[in-house]
């Protein structure tokens, strides 16, 4: 039988009587290690322990629980700790604030509107103790503060321009009227403000709730990534918004859907960011729902109420409209009609109600043949017309500018015709005989392709050499006034007079300096003259026009302004690039060509004078002297005085063209300076001398009045032009000088 070996049992054994150790002795325990380590301390009187077990403690602490209250009281004494983050070393906010508790005590503003530099949209009205009393606490209006994160970085007119536009669309300027048109000039901010804007009304309002749960905004489609790309910049990835540049139709329409469909105080993204393309084709998704703002870049591509892109932006479901224009009239004033009732529809009453009352009356006025009493009606009916557009209308000029941005020096180079193009000119008109086609100064069909082929001849001999080789009309028998063996192969600048400028001014800058220069055109092939051009003098040079695709032209445009790029001239067609591209990289243009429309010209001039230019900067406009180019100009010119006269509120703008005058578009003055000169009866110079200087603080832009005829050498304030006078003192030269700072060093 076997027994226990346990000391208890051993013990007990041992103490038994004399006949159960007789048989103890009997029995003999096997000898293994372990037996024999338990007998030793069997007969020692030691328990063994293993070195791994610890003994219990005993619980002398348990809580005498005597009822069910003391109980209840204990357990919310464990409750009632605040809860701590379980994450190591973590500094941020203790969460006070349960989840799903509405927080007590007064509403309060998302920003601390009393901090020093806080820009404040709304306060609430001042109330009496009594007041303060009966009021609502749950329903009192708060402060609206701008993000310090914005307002450290918005210069004065920006903050003065967030202002206006959130007064603006929460019709607190214009009860019942939500928009208003942004049309400060180039360079100004724009997008800045419209992004504050958007992030002020996304998260705040004097309810203690977002004013908006979504936005749209619409731009060019060479600028959808630039506005991706500002919104990171200024919000610091506080905000995704949804940019839409590229896709297959179903992508497209998916993502939009998935953009109408968020809802709530989060909205994941709640900035669209799309094409006027894209969103033409893509309009019946986005009307399913309402959106809270949508902003219109480049607004005036909606000058034409008929066209399918105004039609679908206008049967989007949003009272707040916001457009963007540097330039918001361009040709005639029914299309400035056309952008004020699409932000604020009826304030200028119907389109047939506008061209009778204010139209008609300040076109006549402004005619240099009206009478007397027509310019006084046009003067009274311009006030009322400006009186009723400032109410949703904020423009500032470029001259604020000048407290940041260095020199601008803008001159206009009449440069005279080749003999090869004199020739080729006179031979057009008289086969082509395109003043008998103008009637009552209205343009045909063949009088606008006569027009082209007139510009083309001034930029180079080269643009029209096929059609001398086809000999069609205008051209018959022009081939032979060509130099023997002429190939269009190569570019030959002495053959234009402008392209003979060019290159000079192009020589000069980079033999004498480090400046980049930006090239504009409106014509692809005088794009490829320059190509040819640069080539055969070395140049480095890139090139965007409307065949490169959106995503490149971002990466050519971020890579030519970097300092460490080697590329010297950037050249740009003013149809696919003139608009909203930042090319601070140079601080020299050259518009080659002029447009019909001013905007045009001016929106592709303020590519390299804008925010973050360290340069002074020099604009070059080359005219061929005597020509349509001149003619062009001067209708420019008819139409930025009509520009400022309703937008700038400029009063004393001359009247220097009748309407008449388009009759002579297809005349050639081979005995002017400057035909432009002539017209506007300059009264700074005598016999082709300035004798006075322009006033001090003149905008030169605006009043053709102060234009500067320099016949001579002294007048030459860029040492670029002045080494090229120097170089080619055969070229007549004329330069308009817009300084834009303390004045020329």
């Amino acid at each position: 039988q076997r027994r226990s070996l346990a000391p208890s049992q051993l013990a007990k054994r041992k103490a038994g009587d004399e006949d159960e150790e007789e048989e103890e002795e009997d029995w003999q325990p096997p000898t293994g290690r372990k037996r024999q380590k338990a007998a030793a301390e069997a007969e020692s009187g030691e328990c063994y322990r293993s070195p791994f077990r610890k003994p219990l403690a005993p619980l002398t602490n348990r809580p005498q629980c005597l009822d069910s209250s003391q109980h209840e009281a204990f357990i919310r004494s464990i409750l009632s700790k605040p809860f701590k983050v379980p994450i190591p070393n973590y500094k941020g906010p203790l969460g006070l604030r349960s989840l799903g508790v509405k927080r007590a005590g007064l509403r309060g503003p998302l920003h601390d509107p009393f901090e020093e530099g806080a820009l404040v949209l709304y306060e609430p009205p001042v109330l009496s103790a009594h007041d303060q009393l009966k009021i609502d606490k749950d329903k009192a209006p708060v402060h609206v503060v701008v993000d310090p994160v914005l307002s450290r970085v918005l210069r004065p007119h920006q903050r003065e321009g967030v202002k206006f536009l959130w007064d603006c669309v929460t019709s607190r300027r214009i009860p019942g009227s939500h928009g208003c048109i942004m049309a400060d000039e180039m360079g100004l901010g724009k997008t800045l403000q419209c992004i504050t804007l958007m992030w002020t009304l996304l998260r705040q309002s004097p309810e203690c709730k977002p004013e908006i749960e979504k936005a749209v905004v619409v731009s060019p489609s060479s600028l959808v990534r630039n506005w991706y790309n500002e919104v990171e910049k200024w919000l610091g990835g506080r905000i995704q918004p949804l940019a839409i540049d590229g896709g297959s139709k179903e992508e497209i329409d998916r993502k939009l859907a998935g953009f109408m469909n968020q809802h709530g105080r989060r909205v994941p993204s709640p900035i669209l960011i799309i094409s006027y393309e894209t969103f033409r084709l893509h309009a019946e998704v986005l009307q399913k729902g309402t959106v809270g703002l949508v902003i219109c870049d480049e607004g005036h591509r909606l000058k034409n109420s008929e066209n399918q892109t105004y039609q679908a932006l206008n049967s989007l479901n949003t009272p707040r409209r916001v457009l963007i224009s540097g330039t918001p009239i361009q040709n005639d004033l029914l299309e400035y009609f056309s952008l004020v009732h699409f932000v604020n529809s009826g304030i200028l009453g119907t389109a047939q109600e506008f061209k009778r009352h204010f139209e008609m009356p300040i076109l006549k006025g402004r005619d240099a043949d009206a009478s007397e009493a027509e310019r006084h009606k046009g003067e009274e009916r311009l006030k009322e017309l400006i009186s009723i557009v400032n109410r949703c209308l904020i423009r500032r000029t470029s001259d604020i500018l000048s407290k940041y941005l260095p020199v601008k020096i803008e001159q206009v180079v009449c440069c005279r015709l080749t003999p090869l193009q004199t020739e080729l000119y006179k031979n057009f008109l008289k086969q082509a005989k395109p003043v008998e086609e103008l009637k009552e100064g209205k343009i045909s069909v063949s009088s606008l392709s006569s027009i082209t082929s007139l510009k083309k001849l001034c930029n180079h001999p080269a643009l029209i050499y096929d059609k001398c080789v086809e000999e069609e009309e205008g051209f018959i028998g022009a081939l032979g006034l060509f130099p023997s063996g002429y190939s269009t192969k190569s570019v030959e600048p002495q053959l234009s007079g402008k392209m003979l400028v060019l290159d000079y001014i192009l020589a000069v800058t980079k033999s004498t300096s480090n400046d980049k220069v930006v090239l504009v055109s409106n014509y692809t092939q005088t794009l490829d003259l320059f190509e040819k051009l640069c080539r055969s003098r070395r140049y480095l040079y890139v090139r965007l026009d409307g065949t490169m695709s959106i995503k490149k032209r971002a990466k050519i445009v971020e890579r030519f302004n970097s300092p460490s790029s080697p590329e010297f001239i950037f050249m740009l067609s003013s149809k696919a690039g003139g608009c909203g591209l930042n090319l601070i990289g140079a601080n020299r243009l050259v518009m080659f060509d002029p447009d019909w429309n001013p905007a045009n010209d001016e929106q592709a001039m303020a590519r390299v004078w804008r925010d973050g230019q360290k340069k002074m900067c020099f604009i070059y406009r080359l005219l061929s002297t005597g020509t349509i180019e001149e003619k062009i100009f001067q209708r420019q010119t008819h139409k930025k005085a009509l520009s400022s006269c309703v937008v700038d509120e400029e009063q004393d703008v001359e009247r220097h063209f009748s309407l008449g005058e388009l009759k002579e578009l297809f005349t050639l003055n081979e005995t002017t300076t400057s035909d432009t000169h002539d017209k506007i009866k300059c009264r700074r110079c005598v016999n082709g001398h300035q004798v006075r200087p322009p006033p001090a603080g003149s905008d030169c832009t605006s009043d053709l009045a102060q234009w500067q005829h320099c016949a001579d050498r002294r007048g030459l304030q860029d040492p670029v032009l002045r080494a090229a006078w120097d170089a080619a003192v055969t070229f007549t030269f004329h330069h308009h000088s817009h300084e834009e700072q303390r004045g020329i060093p």
